[in-house]
């Protein structure tokens, strides 16, 4: 039996992106869908980071502001953020004011400018070698595995914060790395 939930448009989805229509939208056109790039997996990462202890349905309404408040997640323009940028994006009631995480962000990006190669390349080594099957309930999705293990600590490694194995599988789910789209969900993650 899969947990999939059938919508009033007849399409079988993942229970968490039936409703509301920003999860649907998301659900269909983004999660689970490769993405590359230094910028575009500095944002997931940011994303998932601000998500941490909080609903990503508070996160993905806030996306766009997020985008203004940092600078598309152009990764340059980030790592030269100050801390007057501090001050300025505390006082920013459209995204989330938690200090701690507003200076990850800025030494995310710093740490992503001054890596010796991509951290789009980075991420996407510790891809599983040979993917799971898809999971027909989402009790059989885990919350990290031993790639989201290894590339968390990889990352704190190397100056990263805020890149727990749990915020690291949900980027890896978000960008493509696995497919846990369920079984009966209409779609898929091709991962590339």
């Amino acid at each position: 039996m899969s947990d999939a939930i059938v919508g009033t448009d007849g399409l079988a989805r993942c229970p968490w992106g039936a409703e509301p229509e920003i999860y649907r939208v998301y659900h269909d056109r983004e999660w689970g869908r490769p993405v590359h790039g230094d910028d575009a997996v500095f944002e997931r990462l940011t994303l998932e980071a601000f998500q941490s202890g909080l609903s990503w349905l508070t996160v993905l309404r806030k996306r766009q502001a997020f985008r203004d408040a940092f600078a598309g997640f152009a990764i340059e323009k980030v790592a030269a953020y100050s801390d007057d940028d501090v001050v300025r994006l505390l006082g920013n009631a459209d995204i989330i004011r938690n200090r701690a995480k507003i200076e990850a962000a800025i030494v995310n990006a710093q740490v992503a400018r001054d890596l010796d190669g991509s951290v789009s390349e980075l991420v996407w080594s510790f891809q599983p070698d040979h993917p799971r099957s898809r999971p027909r309930t989402f009790a059989e999705i885990p919350s990290t595995t031993p790639e989201s293990t290894a590339l968390a600590k990889r990352l704190k490694k190397l100056g990263f914060r805020f890149v727990g194995p749990t915020t690291c599988y949900a980027m890896m789910q978000a960008i493509g790395m696995v497919d846990d789209h369920l079984v009966d969900c209409h779609r898929s993650g091709a991962i590339t």
